[in-house]
């Protein structure tokens, strides 16, 4: 006769076959799990017990899966076969990448020595990837850790005042395209047709105009704060201070103004009525980034699960060689969002 087992027992059987802890004592983000039996199989151990990595992602933010036989590309283009059913295309990004295989790519493919600041993937579009995965292939000699950072502490952290003006105005993005320094509008929009970017443009609330030189500048205004629709909790998401002109190293800031005007930049902010944001505000909110992340090493074979809209990722630079692999599914509408 088979033997019955009720749920509590079974759950106390998975949780028995991993472990779960913090890399530090009172630090939240990642819960890591790890298995304590040698060969468990992560894709098999997950979807047994997805509902919790659910939960545990929203308590948390994020899970890194850490000590499993995880280690090439085709492991993790595996587990993302079973925890992304709606994986996402890479449409409107702004930062070069490679697609590896189906909807996973390179981690952006910026200079080893170049930081790249803490940001929430695609926070600017009208549909953006609730989940974001990351696969620690090869771990670098030196530096090229991803920080991660609770944009729930973020929001937290900034000060009402500043917080109000946002959440009155919220923000404005323009961008140029293709002026030698940012991406192509046929590299972002993936097309040759300008109908197609058009249309893509006025499906998406962005106003665009086409240059003499056949370059593209568009507007988009977004909400600088959005509620998230299962914790009900407010996010600082956007790229408010990520692509405001202040962020950038002086020296480069200096050539590129001298060059282009702050009209034409790849990438400033404003406030959404088109007014410009003072140096010092962006310098608050990058603070509150800095007061708010968390870095820790790879270890090969790690993959990283965060929740995009409740946790910001970034990069350090790095010696060596470094290879990591993304992938973001989940779609959220901003429609269907809510916005403050």
């Amino acid at each position: 006769m088979k033997k019955k087992f009720d749920k509590g027992a079974q759950m106390v059987i998975q949780k028995e076959i991993v472990k779960q802890s913090f890399l530090e004592e009172g630090q939240e983000l990642p819960l890591v799990i790890k298995p304590n039996l040698a060969g468990l199989d992560l894709n098999q151990w997950y979807l047994n017990n997805k509902d919790m990595v659910e939960e545990k992602i929203l308590e948390y933010g994020g899970v890194l899966f850490r000590g499993f036989d995880t280690t090439t590309p085709e492991s993790f283009y595996g587990f993302i076969d079973v925890s992304c059913p709606e994986p996402l295309s890479y449409k409107e990004g702004a930062t070069p990448r490679t697609k590896v295989q189906g909807k996973v790519y390179t981690s952006t493919e910026f200079p080893n020595e170049e930081t790249i600041a803490p940001h929430n993937e695609l926070s600017y579009v009208m549909t953006w990837p609730k989940k974001i995965w990351f696969s620690s292939i090869v771990v670098a000699d030196e530096g090229g850790e991803t920080p991660i950072v609770d944009v729930r502490k973020v929001y937290n952290l900034i000060d009402p005042d500043i917080r109000d003006v946002f959440a009155e105005k919220g923000w404005m993005l323009v961008r140029n395209y293709g002026n030698g320094f940012g991406q192509t509008w046929q590299y972002v929009f993936h097309t040759e047709s300008k109908e197609e970017v058009e249309q893509y443009c006025l499906d998406n609330n962005m106003s665009f105009h086409w240059n003499e030189d056949g370059t593209l500048t568009t507007k988009q205004v977004r909400p600088a704060i959005t509620i998230h629709p299962d914790t009900n909790e407010n996010l600082w998401f956007n790229h408010i201070a990520f692509w405001h002109s202040s962020s950038l190293n002086e020296e480069v800031r200096n050539l590129m103004l001298e060059e282009f005007g702050e009209g034409g930049l790849p990438y400033q902010t404003y406030y959404g009525d088109g007014s410009s944001i003072d140096a010092d505000v962006a310098a608050h909110i990058r603070q509150a980034y800095a007061d708010a992340t968390i870095a820790f090493p790879w270890q090969e074979g790690d993959i990283l699960m965060l929740d995009n809209m409740l946790v910001a990722h970034a990069r350090n630079p790095y010696q060596g060689d470094r290879k990591v692999l993304v992938a973001m599914g989940e779609p959220v509408s901003r429609e269907a969002a809510i916005q403050s």
